[in-house]
């Protein structure tokens, strides 16, 4: 089976499977020549480890009980997308509204602030320079036509 239609049934078992349960959605999906399957599913509030290994056994049988695979010729795994994916979906900048992202432009350039709101045509970051008394916010709006990848930003 070609690659596009393996992914296309398997997007229509995750997107089925999500429709009970609103607050998670489906970010990728990606299959290895060695039918390794993986699905990375996010969550409005996030996905814990019980959520993915819930809807691992759920899509695990029903790819055994559809017969997609012959003789259970598969692996199958879902996860979340890393803290060091970049963010792929208009949801999941919405959910990560508040956080330090880094944002590479098209261009080439890169630009880090905090993501402070995202429209349906770009995301407004903050950026804050200077110290003490010279501390200055700047906003700047960002049109999703020129991003080419945002990554959120763990600050310690």
């Amino acid at each position: 089976m070609a690659p596009d239609t393996q992914i296309g049934k398997i997007e229509q078992f995750v997107d089925e499977m999500l429709n009970s349960h609103p607050d998670f959605f489906r970010v990728g999906i990606k299959i290895k020549p060695t039918n390794n399957i993986k699905i990375f599913i996010d969550g409005d509030k996030g996905v814990s480890i019980e959520n993915c290994t819930r809807f691992n056994r759920f899509l695990y049988k029903k790819f055994e009980e559809s017969g997609f695979y012959p003789a259970g010729d598969f692996s199958l795994e879902v996860s979340s997308p890393g803290v060091d994916e970049p963010l792929v979906m208009q949801r999941q900048y919405k959910k990560n509204t508040g956080r330090h992202v880094q944002v590479a432009f098209t261009d080439g350039s890169i630009k880090e602030g905090k993501l402070i709101e995202v429209t349906e045509l770009d995301i407004i970051i903050e950026q804050v320079t200077g110290k003490g008394k010279k501390l200055a916010a700047q906003q700047l709006i960002i049109p999703f036509d020129n991003i080419k990848t945002t990554t959120v930003q763990i600050k310690f």
